[in-house]
């Protein structure tokens, strides 16, 4: 009988789950792994992608689960590698991203208790606060049984990863191939979500139908259980309000009729004026205001009803009148044939008042970008990037201002089309997020808008998107600062910095480099033809744009968002 290494009998578990891509960087105790793609699974389509750091494969892992629902798998060796990969892990559980992260570990003699070896790190518990579960794989034969629950785990309930440490000598042993039970996905776990309950969603359809000025609030479940089209249609036969977390840009188109702009004033209103709101897929976070007045109703007056698929998410934030665990995408199709069963198509005249205050807070950041100034308004920018790009192209966002000023001009209208680590706010992800989100969608332009303290975190995976060829464009909104940081000390300590200032790098430089196309752009009215010039490149491309640091430092929202993340703290005058 053929004897096969368990890096094989892990290959072999991956092919099972029709998976594409592993992201990861080599290292001595995943050899077998290694061999086992280029000898078995690039025969079945399963490829190796191998990145300058271990932070952005599991970056890439994130990015190719959002973008294709299907879990991303990153690969890191023991010690360092494992080490590295922590950074990319964790914005994927604060979004709850299902993820199956691969560790390596020394031999299972010589770790748990380590005893001294090189680069032995206790990776178990290092991932155990940022994962769903966690295993070690002590023994060959429960390779595909923890492979299997791994899967498992990542994609019920609120999704998110899960990490398996197997030690080298595990990964490097071989015994007879029948040993190894590897199952088709639907022999282990649900295929499809659970639906809910029948009868909580006759009561749900009822409380809309009754309600004279419902709003529907949508999260990143949404997003996950691809349910944009019976979100919106609910919404329309409804005429109810639609606005979404940040996290669930896209959901809706952001220019229809009954979106309005998330977190801008106009949504405010009517999240505090709606007498029933329906929340879908949201936990209501920070960036929510945590479900709470003036922001939203007052919980005892403003009727509401929660549907997620994790009951651990229902009234985490602010109490509920009915709630419903189930899928998003199920349950909403459910709802609406409720609702069509109850009531004919509504009309509601509350909506024109939200837009036309949207509208004067939309006109007066054009204002800002229409401006005359010789320097670039980072309004500026953002307005010209949106002005280029068709509708369904993918906007990857990394940063700290930058992301707010790209917040107020940059309109998203396509699900699928928005990436950002958005719960974790972590810095480094968006070169990582699209050259995953290229692989993942090859035939739409792709392009990343980040600050340059963002972008030099992860910058040599330049290289990665060179070697493979990937086609993305990387525009820096480059004011030589940690700008987030820079503002909130202008604020808060009256021009009195430290560790923010940068020298002025040129990353357009640094582009041509590592065998990209790139170019400085410092005068407003060249934005349009450099963003011409480099999409019509065949290279990778990347603008340096220089802001204007003035204007760049201090987002109109920067001191909102300062009171929400540091509720409760105030330095002492000096």
């Amino acid at each position: 009988m053929v004897k096969v290494s368990g890096g094989e009998v892990l290959v072999r578990c991956l092919i099972e789950e029709g998976v594409k891509y592993v992201f990861g960087v080599p290292g001595a105790q995943l050899l077998t792994f290694l061999d086992a793609i280029k000898r078995v699974g690039e025969k079945h389509g399963l490829k190796f992608i191998s990145c300058r750091h271990e932070q952005a494969a599991a970056n890439m892992a994130d990015a190719w689960a959002r973008m294709t629902g299907e879990p991303g798998i990153c690969v890191g060796t023991v010690g360092p590698g494992g080490a590295n990969l922590v950074p990319g892990v964790y914005p994927a559980w604060a979004d709850g991203i299902p993820m199956i992260v691969l560790t390596a570990q020394n031999q299972t003699w010589r770790s748990y208790p380590d005893h001294g070896s090189m680069q032995a790190l206790d990776q178990f518990h290092l991932f155990k606060p940022i994962t769903k579960w966690n295993a070690v794989i002590s023994h060959w034969e429960r390779i595909p049984e923890l492979v299997q629950r791994a899967f498992r785990v990542a994609t019920s309930g609120r999704p998110g990863p899960v990490h398996l440490d197997l030690p080298s000598n595990v990964l490097f042993n071989g015994k007879e191939e029948n040993l190894a039970k590897i199952y088709p996905r639907h022999r282990y776990r649900a295929t499809k979500m659970p639906l809910g309950d029948l009868e909580l969603i006759e009561k749900a359809a009822e409380m809309l139908v009754n309600a004279e000025s419902p709003l529907i609030h949508a999260g990143g479940g949404v997003l996950r259980a691809k349910a944009w089209n019976e979100l919106r249609m609910l919404a329309e036969h409804l005429d109810a309000v639609v606005t979404t977390t940040l996290a669930a840009r896209g959901a809706i188109p952001e220019d229809h009729t009954l979106s309005i702009i998330p977190g801008s004033p106009a949504a405010l209103m009517a999240q505090n004026d709606a007498d029933l709101v329906l929340v879908v897929g949201s936990r209501m976070g920070d960036i929510d205001f945590w479900g709470k007045p003036p922001a939203w109703g007052d919980p005892d007056k403003q009727k509401t009803i929660q549907i997620d698929v994790d009951a651990e998410s229902i009234a985490l934030n602010r109490p509920v009148d009915l709630a419903i665990v189930g899928d998003a995408k199920s349950t909403l199709s459910m709802l609406l044939d409720a609702v069509k069963n109850k009531t004919e198509k509504r009309e509601n005249k509350k909506i024109e008042n939200y837009k036309k205050v949207q509208e004067s807070w939309i006109e007066n950041f054009l204002k800002q970008a229409e401006s005359e100034e010789k320097q670039i308004h980072p309004l500026r920018l953002m307005k010209e990037i949106r002005e280029f790009y068709p509708r369904d192209a993918i906007a990857c966002v990394d940063g700290g201002n930058t992301p707010v000023w790209a917040y107020y001009l940059h309109r998203i209208y396509e699900p699928g089309s928005f990436l950002w680590a958005a719960d974790s706010g972590h810095l480094g992800v968006g070169l990582p997020y699209a050259i995953s989100a290229k692989l993942a969608s090859p035939d739409k332009q792709v392009y990343l808008i980040t600050g340059d303290g963002a972008f030099g975190t992860a910058i040599q995976e330049m290289e990665t998107a060179a070697r493979l060829g990937i086609k993305i464009t990387v525009i820096i909104a480059n004011d030589r600062a940690w700008g987030m940081i820079k503002g909130s000390q202008k604020l808060s300590f009256g021009e009195r910095y430290i560790g923010v200032d940068f020298s002025d790098a040129r990353y357009d430089k640094i582009a041509q480099a590592m065998g990209w196309y790139g170019e400085r752009v410092e005068n407003p009215e060249d934005i349009a033809a450099a963003l011409e010039r480099a999409e019509s490149s065949k290279k990778p491309a990347l603008l340096d744009v220089v802001v204007s640091q003035e204007h760049h430092l201090t987002p109109p929202d920067l001191a909102t968002l300062g009171m929400i993340w540091l509720e409760g703290c105030t330095p002492p005058e000096v």
